[in-house]
């Protein structure tokens, strides 16, 4: 139950643009015009109101400007215009501004790429409490990107954007507890963290609880309640939720043994390129479980596990191989170039 990954961008402009003060009512009147010509997709106009509060100094209109720059609305997009801005706002303490220049830093846009000035710019940000700042600075604290790798202050910086409702960081929270990582391992602090995110309908937090209940960690073991929120995480995509629901119908566990469920949702986790998933149903093509008997399918599937580098790829080869024994050279080709042609296809 690895943490998340840093989110990209997820600022929305007009967030900003409707949750801040502004210095005085006369700049107050022309922020309002600004927003009322983006609302409606007059972007020359509110570029225009815009640059003229930012070039009085206006730290809002500066870092809204940035935003413009940066997302192309209206104007070609020009990294380096929206680091001008953002740096302007920022020094004069705007937490979004702080925020949004430690991003640019990071993708190495607009300024060479530079994870110690993002990680810098984020720590700016998130002492003034901007939850996404948290976030970003506990997965550089995680990932010892920038700055030296200190899981406690990863937990600790999760735990402060947890606690301002962020669901990411309420799942990454979950899984330190989980894992005891930055901090004394805890199953059932792991899942109220999990459950937080889950009544949101955080994917990886359905999942993970799903496999509490399915091995008692935390709460006491519940197959019927496992199979509950893997089906909830499987619905939203969830690769491993899928491969997940698999196992729950082959085996029987806490829902009648249905082999066709099994191999529908091992199907779907394995067009995702669930190696895990790609294995069972290559099992199920060889068996003729849920599915006709398909010995070419099943040299498929045994053969792109076998590549993957997945633990289970020496035991797809040798399954592989032993299933070619039974197999034409005509068969054995066409599995080879099924395989050879086969892409992983997202689900949206």
């Amino acid at each position: 139950m690895r943490a998340v990954k840093a989110l990209g961008i997820f600022i929305v402009i007009l967030v900003l643009f409707l949750g801040s003060a502004i210095t005085s009512s006369a700049l107050a009147g022309q922020f309002q015009e600004a927003v009322e010509a983006y609302q409606r997709g007059d972007y020359t106009t509110a570029i225009h109101l815009l640059r003229q509060l930012a070039e009085q100094g206006d730290a809002l209109a500066q870092h809204n400007l940035g935003l413009i720059y940066d997302l192309g609305h209206g104007v070609s997009r020009d990294p380096a215009e929206a680091v001008k801005w953002f740096r302007k706002a920022a020094a004069q303490g705007l937490a979004g501004a702080q925020y949004s220049l430690g991003l640019m830093y990071s993708r190495g846009e607009g300024v060479p790429q530079d994870k110690k000035e993002a990680a810098a710019w984020y720590r700016k940000a998130a002492d003034q409490g901007y939850v996404q700042a948290q976030f970003n600075l506990g997965i550089l604290y995680l990932t010892g990107r920038g700055i030296p790798k200190d899981e406690k202050e990863a937990f600790n910086w999760f735990l402060k954007a947890a606690d301002q409702g962020d669901t990411k960081a309420q799942y990454n929270v979950g899984s330190l507890y989980a894992e005891g990582t930055g901090v004394e391992r805890d199953y059932e602090k792991a899942f109220m963290w999990f459950q937080k995110a889950a009544i949101k309908g955080e994917p990886n937090s359905l999942n993970n609880i799903g496999h509490m209940y399915s091995e008692g960690l935390g709460v006491p073991k519940d197959d019927k309640r496992a199979f509950e929120y893997f089906q909830k995480s499987a619905a939203l995509s969830h690769v491993t939720a899928q491969a997940n629901l698999g196992d729950v119908y082959e085996e029987g566990k806490g829902v009648e043994q249905d082999y066709k469920q099994a191999f529908y949702w091992y199907h779907k986790a394995a067009m995702q390129g669930f190696p895990g998933a790609q294995f069972k149903l290559g099992a199920f093509y060889e068996k003729g479980l849920g599915n006709p008997q398909d010995y070419v399918k099943a040299h498929m599937w045994y053969n792109l596990v076998a590549s993957s580098g997945d633990e289970k790829a020496s035991d797809a080869a040798n399954a592989r191989d032993k299933l070619a024994e039974k197999m034409t050279p005509e068969q054995i080709a066409e599995a080879q170039r099924l395989a050879r042609e086969w892409k992983p296809q997202q689900e949206n």
